[in-house]
C-alpha cells in the first residue's frame, strides 16, 4: 500500500501540493492527470523521495519513504527532463541503470533500444527530443521496479513511438504486475490502459476513482432547451452550449434507465463522456462544483 497522509509541498510561499490524502493499492496502473501547475510533478517527486515534504507523510508498505534506501531501490522515477549526464553515451546510461536497479532486465532494455531505434554509441547530448524521451521509456520499463513512476515520459515522441511505448508498457505490466503511475496530458491515448485515475487541481485531489467508474460517470444531454433544463435540474452541470433552440449540457451524473427513457420521451438524446472530456469539464469548473457541493 502507498499512503500519502497530509502531504504538502511548498516552494517558498507557493503551495504546490496542499494536504493530499491518498491510499493507493499496489499492482495497478494509475493515471495522474492535472493541468499545468496543478502539482503533479511535485507530488510525484515527494512520492519518489526526490523532495522532502513540507508536512505530511509518504509511506510505502508501512515504511517512511524519504531517504529510505530499501524503498528507493524499489522505486524508479523517470522525469521528462531525463536525469542523466549529457556527456554520457546511451550504452553507459543503460549500464549504470543495470548497476542501480535490482530488477533491471538488460535483454529487455536491448530490445527496447532497437524498437525505439536508439543508437547505443550516441552521447545523450546528440539525441533528439524524441530520442531522449524514448531513452526515458527504456529506463522506466526495463527497470521493472515495483513502483514505477513515469512523469510525462512520452514528451517529444512521435505517434509511432508513443504507440510502441503504450503497447510495451501494458504488455510488460500484464506479464510482470507492478505499480505504475503515469502522469500525462495525452489522456485519450492512455485512457484504455488506466485502472485508476487521480485528478489534481490547484494542488488538491479533485477526484480518485476506478477508471471504469469514471468512464460511466458523466452524460451529455441534447435537445430542446426547455426540456434539457428541466431534465438537468438539480444535477451538477459541468459544461453547456446552445445553438438556436437546441441546448447541450454535460452532467456529472449517471442517470438510471428510467431517467433516460423519460428524457427520450421528451425528445432528448444522450451520449457518453470520455475521461478526457470529463477531466476538461471538472478542472474547468472545479470552483463552481465545490460551491455546489
Amino acid at each position: 500500500m502507498i499512503e500519502l497522509h497530509g502531504l504538502t509541498v511548498r516552494y517558498g510561499s507557493t503551495v504546490a501540493v496542499d494536504d493530499v490524502h491518498l491510499d493507493l493499492p499496489t499492482g495497478k496502473i494509475y493515471g495522474l492527470l492535472g493541468r499545468n501547475g496543478s502539482g503533479k510533478t511535485s507530488l510525484l517527486s515527494a512520492l519518489a523521495s526526490y523532495r522532502r515534504p513540507a508536512s505530511g507523510t509518504v509511506r510505502i508498505d508501512g515504511a517512511d519513504a524519504f531517504e529510505n534506501p530499501a524503498v528507493m531501490r524499489q522505486t524508479c522515477f523517470i522525469r521528462d527532463t531525463l536525469d542523466v549526464n549529457d556527456s554520457e553515451r546511451v550504452r553507459a546510461v543503460l549500464c549504470f541503470a543495470g548497476w542501480m536497479r535490482p530488477g533491471w532486465d538488460a535483454g529487455y532494455a536491448a530490445r527496447l533500444t532497437d524498437l525505439f531505434e536508439l543508437d547505443p554509441r550516441k552521447r545523450i547530448s546528440a539525441l533528439s527530443r524524441g530520442q531522449r524521451s524514448a531513452l526515458g521509456a527504456v529506463l522506466g520499463l526495463a527497470a521493472r521496479a515495483p513502483l514505477t513512476i513515469l512523469d510525462e515520459t512520452y514528451l517529444g515522441m512521435d505517434a509511432v513511438a508513443r504507440s510502441h511505448f503504450y503497447r510495451e508498457l501494458l504488455a510488460d505490466y500484464l506479464a510482470r504486475p507492478r505499480t505504475i503511475i503515469l502522469s500525462t496530458h495525452l489522456i485519450e491515448e492512455v485512457a484504455d490502459i488506466l485502472e485508476r485515475v487521480i485528478i489534481l487541481d490547484r494542488g488538491r485531489v479533485l477526484l480518485h476513482e476506478e477508471a471504469d467508474e469514471l468512464r460511466g460517470r458523466g452524460v451529455t444531454v441534447t435537445g430542446p432547451a426547455e426540456a434539457v433544463g428541466t431534465f438537468a435540474g438539480g444535477h451538477p452541470v459541468l459544461g453547456e452550449r446552445s445553438l438556436g433552440g437546441v441546448r447541450e449540457v454535460t452532467l456529472d451524473w449517471r442517470p438510471e434507465p428510467a431517467d433516460v427513457a423519460r428524457g427520450e420521451a421528451a425528445g432528448l438524446t444522450f451520449g457518453p463522456v470520455g475521461i478526457q472530456d470529463l477531466f476538461i469539464h471538472l478542472t474547468s469548473a472545479s470552483q463552481r462544483l465545490e460551491a455546489v457541493r
